[in-house]
C-alpha cells in the first residue's frame, strides 16, 4: 500500500502546486507586460473601433498598457488563430466579430479548433443588421419584397461577402419564407454601400454601422432589422419577426476571447474589468454611436451564446452549400 499512498500524495502535491502557480499568476497579473487586444479585422471597421474604445479605459483600470494589434484576413480567422496559439498567460486577447461563429463551417482548414482552443471572456454587445433599399425602388416595406419575390420577380440583394452573416441571414430567411432572392457578394461594407446608394443593387443587408449614414442622408430606405427587438438607433424600423417571420433573429455581435488555457482567475478578472468599462458613459456612448447594444456578459453566458451561433450558422452553411469567396 505504501507505493500507492506515495503516488496519491505526490499527485495531490502536484495539483496543489499547479493551483498555487495559477493563483500566483493571476494575482500578479497584469504587472509583467502590456496587455494586447488583437483586433481580428483591419483598422477602420467595427472590430477595430470596439478594441480602441475599450483599450484606454482598460489601461486605466488595470494600471498597465493595453495595446491594439490589428491582424486582419480570412474573415477574422488569421488574428483569432494567432490568439489561439499565443501563451495562455493573460497578456493576449482577441476582439472578434460574428464571423467567428461562421468560420468553422465556412473554412474547414482552420488551423485551430474554435471551441477547444479559445475561451470566451465577454460578449461585448450585439447589433441589428438592416435590410435596406434605394429610395427610388418600389419597395416601401419588407412585405413588398416578399410579394415581388413570390410573384416571380428576380430580386437581388448585396452583402459584404459570401458567407458573411448578412448572406447567411437572408439565405435562412428566404428558405424559410419560400422566397427566391439572388445574392450579390461584395468585398466589404464600402463597396456594398457604394452600389446600394447608386441603385445598382436593389437590396442591401449590412450593419447599422455601415447603413445608417445613408439612411440619414435619405439615399437608402430601411425595410427591416434582423434582431428580435427594434434597434434603439432605428426605432421606427420593424423587425423581420414583426414582418411575418416570428422568431427570426440574426444579430451581428462582438466578443472578447482568450487562449483556452488562460487561468480562470485571469479570465474572470478581465471579464470584471470589461464589465466595469462598459458601464462608463463615455464607453457606452461611443459603442452606441457604432449601433452596438451593450451586453457585457459573464464568460459562461458568452460561451453559450457563441456555441449557439456556431451551431446555427453551421447548419445554414451546410444545408445551402455556401462557400467562402
Amino acid at each position: 500500500m505504501q507505493p500507492r499512498r506515495t503516488f496519491i500524495a505526490a499527485a495531490c502535491a502536484l495539483a496543489a502546486c499547479a493551483s498555487f502557480s495559477s493563483a500566483a499568476l493571476a494575482q500578479a497579473w497584469p504587472a509583467k507586460q502590456p496587455v494586447k487586444l488583437v483586433a481580428v479585422f483591419p483598422p477602420g471597421g467595427s472590430v477595430d473601433q470596439v478594441a480602441r474604445i475599450l483599450a484606454p479605459v482598460l489601461q486605466q483600470q488595470l494600471g498597465q498598457s493595453v495595446v491594439v494589434d490589428n491582424r486582419g484576413g480570412a474573415s477574422g480567422s488569421i488574428g483569432t488563430g494567432a490568439v489561439a496559439a499565443a501563451p495562455a498567460d493573460g497578456y493576449t486577447f482577441a476582439v472578434v466579430f460574428d464571423t467567428h461563429a461562421v468560420n468553422p463551417a465556412l473554412i474547414p482548414t482552420l488551423p485551430f479548433d474554435t471551441r477547444r482552443d479559445l475561451a470566451a471572456v465577454s460578449l461585448i454587445g450585439t447589433s441589428a443588421m438592416v435590410l435596406a433599399t434605394h429610395v427610388d425602388t418600389p419597395y416601401k416595406t419588407f412585405a413588398d419584397v416578399v410579394a415581388a419575390s413570390k410573384g416571380g420577380k428576380n430580386v437581388s440583394y448585396g452583402s459584404i461577402g459570401s458567407g458573411s452573416l448578412g448572406h447567411l441571414a437572408v439565405t435562412l430567411l428566404a428558405k424559410g419564407g419560400g422566397m427566391d432572392l439572388v445574392h450579390v457578394p461584395y468585398r466589404g461594407g464600402g463597396p456594398l454601400m457604394n452600389d446600394a446608394i447608386a441603385g445598382h443593387v436593389p437590396l442591401s443587408i449590412g450593419s447599422v454601422f455601415v447603413t445608417k449614414p445613408h439612411i440619414d442622408s435619405k439615399r437608402l430606405r430601411p425595410l427591416a432589422v434582423t434582431t428580435s427587438k427594434r434597434s434603439p438607433t432605428l426605432p421606427d424600423v420593424p423587425t423581420i419577426a414583426e414582418s411575418g417571420y416570428a422568431g427570426f433573429e440574426a444579430p451581428a455581435w462582438w466578443a472578447v476571447l482568450a487562449p483556452a488555457k488562460t487561468p480562470p482567475e485571469i479570465v474572470q478578472r478581465m471579464n470584471a474589468e470589461i464589465t466595469a468599462a462598459l458601464k462608463k458613459p463615455e464607453v457606452r456612448d461611443k459603442l452606441a454611436a457604432q449601433g452596438i447594444d451593450i451586453v457585457g456578459s459573464t464568460p459562461e453566458a458568452a460561451k453559450v451564446f457563441i456555441d449557439r451561433q456556431i451551431d446555427t450558422w453551421a447548419k445554414v452553411v451546410k444545408d445551402n452549400g455556401i462557400k467562402a469567396d
